[in-house]
């Protein structure tokens, strides 16, 4: 049975990135070292030190920067994280100046609540509850 272990989020720049993904968002470095001219850098949950990492990757060819650059203008969300309370988390990274681009809310009745940011790394996510 396959499992997630590892997945990527593409970033213009990954010291800019540790900063946003571990003093704002409250991911752990979990390996960084060198990596064919940048960085093997990866981010974890600290509720979970063994789970799912997030390698922040830098852009290496134009079509992954063109790529990123579609999903943002087209405000689509690269990726989703989930949280336990959305509206606390909304508040807590407003006040970090995280730029939202709306509150949180439901797209459908029965769909989660959902809140998109900007990482400051090219990406708009998306949190859940």
């Amino acid at each position: 049975m396959l499992s997630i272990k590892l997945t990527s989020v593409l970033v213009d720049d990954q010291a800019k990135a540790e900063k946003f993904y571990t003093e704002v968002l409250g991911f752990v470095k979990k390996e960084d070292f060198p990596a064919g001219g940048a960085r093997w850098l990866t981010v974890v949950s600290p509720s979970a030190p063994d789970g799912p990492e997030i390698v922040l990757e830098p852009i290496g060819y134009p079509f992954a920067r063109d790529y990123q650059k579609a999903l943002f203008e087209s405000e689509i969300a690269f990726t989703a994280f989930a949280c336990d309370d959305i509206q606390a988390e909304y508040e807590r990274m407003k006040a970090l100046g995280v730029k939202f681009r709306g509150e949180p809310r439901r797209m459908q009745d029965n769909m989660p609540l959902m809140a998109t940011f900007e990482d400051t790394c090219g990406n708009l996510i998306m949190m859940y509850q």
